[in-house]
């Protein structure tokens, strides 16, 4: 497998950890939107992050939604994932062109602005579990550390990273997530803190060929992890012609002849995957027709 994800546990239990290269994910929405890097940089850190974050879940029906809505020139960006490595999403703005920040990187923040990070969990209850928290630098891994913080009670540490090509394609993507679990020792998180505080940046990692279980290894070397399972990562849309048409079959009857009655296609568009189906006019009869 190309892109995938590696879950594993750490300090006899005490820590929980994923790592998750995603190159390929990112490429693919990058090419199915036509975003400027600074764009595809802030969506792959929301699609790694979706991927990792999806695994969390139980249920093959769950779903997580990372909504992040900012003041920023992108709007908005949103990503959805379930527990087994599919993801997709997309930006509100694709195409946003920004001087490169203090740091000489892309600037992400600046793309996104001062704004909410919203997770929706769908686990097949009548109402989903929706939490909120404001974005406290804009970086995205700095946000779901500090929503895992304030909403889940999970002391986390998250890592996120894009590097682009010159050309604007996706050269690396990936990161880690490493959470601590209820009646750790207050060695245990003192050493972790000291451990991430060596750390160099996850892109350099990535680009120095580290797979998610060598990055695992280092970033967690002396609390012996141990791998659980290994889980591909792909851009995935369920999204197709038959699924839009049940919808257009739910719009009733007079909206179905209004339609036909302008004797113009119908176009409908996935926003997640930016794939359009048109429906001609013969095909709406049909609909109706068979609808009743």
């Amino acid at each position: 497998m190309s892109d995938y994800m590696i879950r594993a546990v750490a300090a006899e239990g005490k820590i929980r950890a994923f790592a998750a290269t995603t190159r390929d994910t990112v490429e693919e929405a990058r090419r199915r939107h036509n975003t400027s890097p600074v764009v595809t940089a802030a969506l792959g850190r929301l699609l790694t992050a979706g991927a990792m974050m999806g695994s969390m879940m139980k249920g093959d029906r769950d779903r997580l939604t990372l909504k992040i809505n900012g003041d920023g020139p992108v709007q908005a960006l949103t990503v959805v994932a379930d527990n087994r490595g599919d993801v997709k999403g997309f930006p509100q703005v694709p195409q946003v062109l920004l001087h490169a920040n203090d740091k000489g990187k892309l600037d992400v923040a600046g793309a996104v602005g001062v704004g909410v990070l919203t997770v929706i969990k769908d686990i097949g209850l009548k109402e989903p579990y929706v939490g909120t928290s404001m974005l406290v630098t804009s970086e995205i891994a700095e946000d779901i550390t500090y929503y895992f913080a304030t909403s889940e009670q999970t002391p986390s540490a998250v890592a996120l990273g894009v590097l682009m090509n010159r050309e604007n394609t996706v050269r690396q993507a990936g990161g880690f997530i490493l959470q601590l679990m209820p009646g750790v020792e207050e060695e245990t998180i003192s050493r972790l803190e000291a451990r991430i505080g060596e750390i160099h940046s996850i892109t350099s990692m990535l680009d120095e060929g580290m797979s998610p279980e060598e990055i695992l290894r280092y970033v967690l070397e002396g609390f012996e992890p141990e791998f659980l399972d290994k889980t591909p990562v792909a851009f995935f849309c369920d999204c197709s012609k038959k699924k839009i048409e049940s919808a257009i079959v739910s719009l009733g009857k007079e909206d179905l002849e209004s339609l036909i009655a302008e004797r113009e296609p119908v176009e409908a568009h996935c926003d997640y995957c930016n794939t359009s189906y048109t429906f001609e006019v013969e095909e709406i009869e049909k609909i109706l027709e068979t609808s009743k």
